[in-house]
């Protein structure tokens, strides 16, 4: 460990040259706070009311105490530290997945849950590190001094732009895993109104933007307060160096001021407009234990119980969550089938159901399962069909060179087909319906793209879930969170139909119009008006972010150091 700043130092007299090379080491308390601050940040995440407040509060610790790394190793260590205690709280529900519903041990459950987290530590360590070289702020070992880093413009710049790329990586590398991405704490935060504009990577890099602006706020307001008194300097010049020390102060404050007011204000703007006219939705939850869910028995039984809640009352539109009918299209029971068919005739009712579809060969071989939806529409013999595009690791299609992780769970149904990306809405009375399944809802920018590249623009989304697998953790409120941030982005109104929850019906500003409580059976009877338009995000999908994220950091690996070195200078021939 390299031997302590002396006091004299500190106070700037001039150091040994054998002084100047030595490293300011961080201790190891200095990761321990960072992981805790993630795991605090996870409290910014539903179910915590407005948790987007807590979360840019978090964020100005996060980034203040990054700005106490002396090179670009303390700052990836910092961040990845953040991020473990993030996620390792955040994501814990995967253990119950893992351990409880898929028979894995409990020791190697927990350990690929911390495995797991500390794959997923790697992007905002990534992102800090990225940080450090953009700010001028990484140093190498042998040169390194024990001076104080101050934030800049550019720093702040360069910090929310590689933690928007480092959030977007993860919510693509290995088929993408943006859960916790920071934007969803925001849904009820200040920064949503920034939503339609980026989506929640853009909201994230906002996040990041105001943190680092109050944070260099904050630490300008020191040398207000530490500066000694000068006697001699002649007045004009004093009063010049404390205009100075109070800009230095207020502009980047000022600024994360406004941006605040933006994403609170921004909410009045209106991208879409109401079409078509509205519809009456049943959204259906069975409550049907998953543990029971694929035996014959109860196989059976979820079948009865979907036949009576579909038939037992009319509305525009009925949809029962995923899989609820666990058997092949192919080999619905005819009683069902019948069932349906004369009541959506009899009544006008639309009908969505989960089951599983696949091909049948010409030898009767059933190849090319898929995870879908199947439409039902009255007056017509045609049955609608969409097939999950983005599956689910582990558990809807198996990793090269997972198998052995694979066979030790007991999830059926392992190795699904891939639907397209894009596939044609369901048609509800004139209004177009995109329809997703499970986690797909959480890839924001596919469904821009389904409602940017399709003939007939949907005006409703549709997401139909099993989240049985968790058991009743904080999994259902974030999933939620998610589908609120994606009525934000869009503009449009999201349903969501599960098996234990959350069910519940989101207008087109993100607000909750009503839910089912988990864990019981029922339907959530329901009014929705569709809409029409394209917010900027719809238009343009994640391009924005990345486009100026990129441009920011090139700038940034270009000038930074050299910026930094001149402000640095400076601060030395002023001493």
């Amino acid at each position: 460990m390299a031997d302590p700043i002396t006091s004299s130092s500190r106070h700037g007299v001039n150091a040994s040259a054998a002084q100047l090379t030595r490293v300011r080491t961080l201790p190891r308390w200095h990761y321990l706070v960072a992981l805790a601050a993630g795991a605090a940040n996870t409290l910014s995440f539903a179910p915590t009311p407005h948790g987007g407040w807590l979360e840019l509060a978090i964020f100005v610790f996060f980034f203040g105490w990054l700005t106490r790394s002396t090179g670009w190793k303390s700052a990836a260590l910092t961040g990845g530290a953040f991020g473990f205690g993030n996620f390792v709280t955040g994501v814990w529900w995967l253990y119950v997945s893992m351990h409880f519903y898929g028979g894995m041990p409990a020791p190697l459950a927990g350990t690929a849950l911390v495995l797991f987290s500390l794959y997923l530590a790697l992007y905002p360590a990534l992102a800090a590190g990225i940080w450090s070289f953009c700010a001028g702020h990484a140093r190498s070992g042998a040169s390194s001094i024990d001076t104080p880093f101050s934030p800049t413009w550019h720093g702040a710049l360069g910090f929310a732009s590689a933690w928007a790329v480092s959030e977007w990586l993860r919510g693509t590398v290995f088929t993408g895993f943006p859960w916790l991405a920071s934007g969803y704490a925001q849904v009820d935060g200040p920064l949503a109104g920034f939503a339609p504009l980026a989506g929640v990577y853009g909201v994230g890099w906002m996040l990041a933007l105001v943190a680092a602006l109050i944070v260099q706020a904050l630490l300008a307001l020191l040398p207000l307060r530490r500066r000694p008194p000068e006697p001699r300097e002649v007045t004009s010049s004093r009063g010049a160096s404390v205009r100075g020390s109070v800009a230095r102060v207020a502009v980047p404050g000022g600024i994360a001021l406004a941006l605040i007011a933006a994403g609170l204000l921004l909410p009045l703007a209106k991208w879409t407009v109401p079409a078509n006219a509205p519809l009456t939705v049943r959204l259906l939850q069975g409550d049907v234990k998953q543990e029971m869910k694929f035996e014959e028995a109860g196989m059976r039984a979820a079948i009865d119980q979907y036949q009576q809640m579909i038939t037992a009352k009319p509305a525009d539109l009925i949809v029962t969550p995923e899989t609820a009918i666990p058997v092949l299209a192919q080999q619905l029971p005819a009683p069902f089938a019948s069932a349906v068919r004369s009541f959506a005739d009899s009544t006008g009712s639309a009908i969505l159901f989960g089951a599983i579809g696949g091909s049948v060969t010409p030898e009767g071989r059933v190849v090319d399962y898929t995870n879908s939806l199947f439409g039902v529409t009255p007056g017509t013999r045609g049955i609608y069909r969409y097939d999950k595009h983005h599956l689910v690791p582990f558990g809807e299609f198996v990793p090269w060179g997972f198998r052995w992780f694979v066979n030790l769970m007991n999830i059926p149904l392992g190795d699904f087909a891939r639907g397209g990306p894009v596939q044609k809405p369901f048609v509800v009375h004139n209004q177009p319906v995109a329809v997703d399944i499970c986690y797909e809802d959480i890839f924001g920018e596919e469904i821009a793209r389904t409602i940017r590249e399709s003939d007939t623009p949907a005006g409703v989304l549709i997401n139909s879930t099993n989240l049985a697998w968790f058991g009743n953790t904080i999994a259902l409120d974030q999933h939620l969170q998610i589908a609120r941030m994606r009525s934000l982005e869009t503009g449009r109104p999201m349903l969501r139909a599960t098996n234990t929850g959350m069910t519940a019906a989101i207008d087109a500003n993100g607000k909750v119009l009503g839910r089912l409580m988990p864990y019981t059976i029922g339907s959530l009877d329901i009014t929705v008006q569709g809409t029409a338009g394209s917010t900027p995000y719809v238009t343009s999908g994640n391009n924005t972010v990345l486009a100026v994220s990129l441009l920011l950091l090139a700038f940034g690996f270009a000038f930074g150091p050299g910026i930094a070195r001149r402000k640095n200078g400076d601060q030395s021939s002023n001493q």
